[in-house]
């Protein structure tokens, strides 16, 4: 037997696991971790890729944008917030012309405390921050309609600054591919039509054909959503971008900035490398955490880790998450839904009024509607509302284990598989064809 340790929350569940019947332990591929934030963040907007350095962009006496993601990503922000801001005041730009605005895309903006949390205290002192409103029609200034037939409308604080700079994290996405980039304007800052319309086609093109397979984790080419975001950031063209890529195991890598699609794309090239994980055939359970807290700070988020873990289990059979969700109701629109059964009732109505919280939910609800238990390690006071949601709630990654072998026995199965994945939203399997 062998212990393994899941994230949960700000702690961890262990297990004792038979090790032979261990497939894969999934970390991710090596990767290289930055030592000094602050300084890979200054050589990388002095050294960008695809633009002139940031101080050759800017000028004294311009208003500056810069769009910031919310607290449920991990991104760095405090770490290089200081520098970006720095660099501007050296050219002239003064404190009073920076403007942050937090890229809550449908999500509710941020408290005073949480601004702190994301920023920095010195940040949130210093600089005008505001909470992006998506459902706030007079906040927004209309760029134009792409060719899928988005209107683009996005907060006016972006749209009239005179430099617009972008930051974030490159991440997997189930649905856009990859994180970061284009996305701090499309959903960021996006008006709440222009976001349902854009997301709207992870949605099959054929009525009752469920999920659309071309908007899946990695996956650009081909794929509606993030053509059409990246039609939709064309519009704004935005200055600069700096963005961090992480390890597997939530460490910052590297930092790339410079051009807004050029250093993103390199972001995403050098995350799939660390984060693509070869696997040569799926197993019967697999236990999987999304990287404990921010991540599973509600289901929300947290079911990011359920669209990778589905990439490596086999259909009928287990899955087993570890989720704090300390706000597991947030936000009410995914969790109402995802209590939905009638999974073909539930598609007639999303394609009816799309909603990107729907959406995940329906989602999620078919992955665990693919395999023959999925387990929920998480809070006590979650498990009324975690039974109607398709999952069984359990208090401990023991007792999940424990009740996945009851399970495995009545199957009938003597030789099954475990895949473990430790930081799921982070790793992506990919079968190996």
């Amino acid at each position: 037997m062998k212990k393994f340790a899941l994230p949960i929350g700000k702690r961890f569940e262990e297990v004792l696991l038979p090790e032979d019947k261990i497939l894969y332990d999934i970390h991710g591929n090596e990767a290289k971790e930055c030592t000094d934030v602050a300084a890979a963040a200054l050589e990388a907007i002095r050294n960008p890729i695809g633009t002139k350095p940031l101080r050759e962009i800017v000028q004294a006496g311009e208003k500056v944008t810069i769009i910031i993601s919310d607290i449920t990503r991990l991104c760095g922000t405090s770490e290089y917030l200081p520098v970006i801001v720095n660099e501007l005041n050296s050219v002239g730009v003064k404190d009073e012309d920076i403007t942050v605005i937090v890229a809550t895309g449908t999500h509710r903006g941020h408290t005073p405390e949480e601004d702190v949390i994301v920023c920095g205290e010195e940040m949130a002192k210093r600089l005008t921050i505001v909470q992006h409103n998506s459902r706030k029609d007079s906040d927004m200034v209309t760029l134009g309609t792409t060719k899928y037939g988005t209107k683009v409308a996005i907060n006016k604080v972006v749209a009239n600054a005179d430099r617009v700079i972008l930051t974030g994290a490159v991440t997997l996405h189930p649905f856009a591919g990859f994180g970061g980039g284009r996305k701090a304007v499309m959903p960021g800052v996006a008006a709440y039509d222009s976001i349902m319309n854009n997301h709207s086609m992870t949605l099959s093109p054929v009525e009752g054909g469920g999920c659309n397979s071309a908007c899946d984790s990695s996956l650009l080419e081909g794929n509606p959503i993030h053509a059409d975001m990246t039609e939709a950031c064309a519009m704004l063209e935005p200055d600069f971008l700096l963005n961090t890529v992480f390890t597997p195991d939530g460490a910052v890598s590297e930092i790339v900035a410079g051009h807004w699609y050029k250093a993103w794309e390199k972001g995403c090239q050098d995350l799939l490398k660390m984060a693509g994980v070869t696997i040569k055939e799926l197993a019967d359970v697999v236990i999987a955490s999304c990287g404990g807290y921010p991540k599973d700070l509600n289901l929300y988020q947290a079911t990011k880790c359920h669209m990778n873990a589905a990439f490596a289990v086999k259909k009928g059979g287990i899955l087993i998450f570890t989720y704090d969700c300390q706000d597991i109701m947030e936000p009410a629109i995914f969790t109402e839904c995802l209590s939905r059964s009638n999974m073909e009732q539930f598609e007639k109505d999303i394609r009816q009024v799309f909603t990107v919280p729907a959406f995940v939910a329906f989602k999620s609800r078919s992955i665990t509607n693919e395999v023959s238990a999925a387990y929920l390690v998480t809070r006590p006071e979650n498990f009324e509302f975690v039974k109607r949601t398709g999952h069984i709630p359990c208090a401990s990654l023991a007792e999940a284990w424990e009740l996945a072998q009851k399970r495995l026995a009545e199957q009938g199965k003597k030789d099954y598989t475990i895949t473990i994945m430790g930081h799921g939203s982070a790793t992506l399997p990919i079968l190996e064809k």
